[in-house]
This record gives structure tokens, sequence and C-alpha cells, in this order.
């Protein structure tokens, strides 16, 4: 993904109302007695970093590589035992700097009958280059990339085990993307239009069923890391301004205001974007904003540090039950 620089321009006009009566009031009220009364399968941090760290010990898991493809084939082995249906999406696609990939989106489909649905998603390859390590000699290393790619994998794939068990009322797709991170290098001279998110560039032009629509997405990018905070990312409040209410409201009522902050964060091209530029589905990123750092993301991000030390179990925990939370209520 790439933070983009836009300024905020005119992005969302709060009109006051005389009366001094809360008009989300009783919604919210509702929806937390509902949220009582709905039976939530209890999110397992533990079994999410497991996930997590069968992913990272297969090695960088960048597209034609060995571990690659190795983990490819253990991500769709894992998604079908939970989901209902199995789609795998492979194709070739062309690098910023020529490079034909060999990618695979992996996608289950769970109650695909039911035409009310929730779209859950996250990256699964990893950078191929560490351009932002502060050991020079390490720019063109690739990473494990255990908090961007693996975390959101990890928590998904602990979502798809306990929906397996327990059905919601509405049918939940889950697409694991490829090619997300192969965008252009730091200190590359080739300028190259959309070159991050290529694997979810091909599933928004060419979904795994023609007629596929949901009533809204949520991607899961770098959400694993100790001390995360989520800000609302300024595409998703562009394009679905109601799904970011709608999920940092849950995290709040949850008790993790704490991290999902009430605070405008940048414009990230990531996977959603082109779900909601070229799909049309109102897709939201929960993504670790953190502008202590010269990037904007995590410290490590974009680097050799990227591995198994930065995942926190605390942090896993809060997107989980969030997930799940919504996921539920619908």
């Amino acid at each position: 993904m790439i933070r983009n620089h836009i300024p905020y321009l005119l992005m969302f006009l709060m009109l006051s109302c005389s009366s001094t009566v809360d008009p989300d009031r009783n919604r919210r009220e509702t929806e937390a007695e509902q949220a009582k009364t709905v039976s939530i399968p209890v999110f397992n941090p533990d079994s999410a970093y497991f996930f997590i760290e069968q992913q990272v010990a297969f090695g960088p898991r960048v597209p034609n590589s060995e571990a690659h493809r190795q983990a490819g084939l253990w991500l769709a082995g894992q998604l079908d035992r939970f989901a209902d249906t199995l789609y795998i999406q492979q194709t070739r696609v062309r690098a910023y700097d020529g490079t034909v990939l060999n990618i695979k989106n992996i996608i289950g489909a769970f109650q695909p009958e039911n035409r009310r649905r929730i779209l859950l998603c996250a990256h699964w390859d990893s950078r191929p280059y560490a351009d932002y390590d502060p050991d020079p000699e390490k720019h063109y290393t690739p990473i494990d990339g255990a908090n961007d790619g693996a975390s959101g994998v990890g928590v998904l794939l602990e979502v798809a085990r306990l929906i397996s068990k327990r059905v919601p009322n509405t049918g939940i797709d889950i697409i694991f993307f490829d090619a997300e991170d192969y965008g252009r290098h730091r200190f590359s001279d080739l300028q190259e239009e959309d070159s991050w998110a290529l694997g979810a560039q091909y599933w928004a032009r060419n979904p795994h069923r023609s007629d596929y629509d949901a009533r809204f997405g949520i991607l899961l990018d770098m959400v694993g890391a100790s001390g995360a905070t989520f800000r609302r990312e300024s595409y998703s409040m562009l394009y679905a301004p109601n799904v970011v209410r709608k999920v940092w409201d849950t995290a709040r009522q949850l008790g993790y205001g704490h991290m999902f902050l009430n605070t405008d964060g940048s414009f990230i091209v990531d996977d959603h974007y082109y779900v909601n530029r070229i799909r049309n589905i109102p897709t939201i990123n929960i993504i670790h904003q953190d502008d202590s750092t010269p990037h904007g993301f995590f410290p490590e991000w974009h680097t050799t540090g990227d591995n198994m030390d930065v995942i926190d179990h605390y942090t896993l925990k809060a997107v989980g039950e969030t997930i799940m939370r919504v996921i539920y209520k619908e």
C-alpha cells in the first residue's frame, strides 16, 4: 500500500439539528441491546496468532517464489476446511518493473445462497523489498510480513473457523488478495500508475462470480502490532463513511476506543481503494497508522523487522472481536 498526501477538501458537511434530542441515541441503545442477545462466538487471539505464525514459517511470500507457492497451497487448504465454497483465482499480472507475476486470489464463501453479503479481505503476499530498512544493504531483501499481510489473514482465518461453527444471519465472503505489496521500490526511477494491490485490481474487474455484490466490505491490513492505533482512513471515509462509523462505534462499545481513534487518517492506496473504485462496494480499511514515523505506518513497516516479534495478542483480540460483533449484528 502507499500513503497519498491528498488535501482534505470538503470531506463532509454535518448539518446541525435544532432539536436537543440526539437522533442517534435510540439507534445506539437498540444496537447495544441487540448485541447482548446475539450469540457471538468468542474470538481466540491465540488461534489467530498461530495462523500468522504458520504463514511466516514459509518465509517471505513473494510472488513467483517457492515460499509463496507453498503458503498459497496451505492457505487454500485452511480456508477450504471452513468455507462452504472455495474459489481459487489464478492469473498473471505485470509488476511496475515489467516482471510477470503468477498470482492467486484465495476466496472462501459462506452461505453462498444468501443474497445479503459482507466482504472481508486481507492480502497474503509479503513485500519483496525491505526498502525502509535502516540498513541500506537490506533495501532489496524480502520481508516476512508478519504484520503487513499475515496479521489480517490470521485474524480472518480465525473468523472463518468460528463462523463455520455458528453461521451469522448474512453471507460472508473472505478474500485473500495476492500481489498487494509488489508496488514500486522506494528508490526506483520507474513511474508506474496503480502498481500496488494488483490482485485486488484483477478481482475487482473479474470477480469470482460475475454478479457479485456485497452490502459492504472490510479490509484488514497491519492489524497485529503492539500499540496499534487505527485512525479513520480517508478513502474509507470518502467511499463508506457509514461503515466506518459502524465499525468504530462497535470497537468503542467493546472498550477499544483507545485503539480505534476518532481522528482522520491519510488517504492510503490499498486493496479497498480498487474494490471501491472499480467494483463499487463500499469498503473500509482498518490499518495501523502512526504519525510519529516518517512513512506514517508502524515502525517496522517494509523492514526486515516485520516479523513475529511485533505481533501482539491484545491487538489481534481487539480487531477480531470487533469484526465478529459487526458481522453477527447484521
